[in-house]
Formats: C-alpha cells, sequence, structure tokens
C-alpha cells in the first residue's frame, strides 16, 4: 500500500474551504468568503495571501481604505491543485 502526499497548502481547512468555493463559482468577494468560512478577517487574509502566492488564485482590490473591495478567482494552476487534491484523497480510501 502506498499513499501519495496530500498538497500541504489544500490540507488545511480554511484553505480547501476557499478553493472549494472559488471553484464552484466565477469568482468571489472577501466578505462573502469570511461569512461562508466563519473566519476572522486576519486570518482570512493571511490564507488568501497564502493561496495567491502559490499561484492558487488571483486577487483584485479596488478603492482604498474602508471603502475597498476584494474579489478573489480561482486560477486555472489552482483548479488543476484541487482536483489533484482531490484524487489523491480518494486514492487513501480506494487501498486495498
Amino acid at each position: 500500500m502506498e499513499f501519495k502526499d496530500l498538497d500541504p497548502l489544500l490540507h488545511n481547512e480554511l484553505r480547501l474551504k476557499v478553493m472549494a468555493a472559488l471553484d464552484s463559482l466565477d469568482d468571489a468577494d472577501f466578505v462573502y468568503l469570511k461569512e461562508l468560512t466563519k473566519a476572522t478577517s486576519g486570518n482570512l487574509s493571511v490564507q488568501l495571501s497564502n493561496l495567491e502566492e502559490a499561484g492558487y488564485i488571483k486577487i483584485f482590490r479596488s478603492g482604498g481604505g474602508r471603502s475597498s473591495h476584494t474579489i478573489c478567482r480561482i486560477t486555472d494552476k489552482g483548479t488543476m491543485a484541487l482536483q489533484h487534491y482531490q484524487r489523491v484523497l480518494l486514492s487513501y480510501f480506494q487501498q486495498k
């Protein structure tokens, strides 16, 4: 029996929730993701930055201060990484 490694970036509950949400949407704003994931603003901001740094999402910011607006969109690389993560995770349960 051999277990492949799971992507450590996606093997985090909050980042996985964000990626799953973005995979099913064209894009989502920060407030929506915060409400959906029940994350704090600070934690969500850090995790979004981690995902963007990896090239899994693209973040678009407009405005400034209290009127700023942040939109997130999954990238092709992010979609491929999420699909690979799903396949590897499923393989854990198909081992004999």
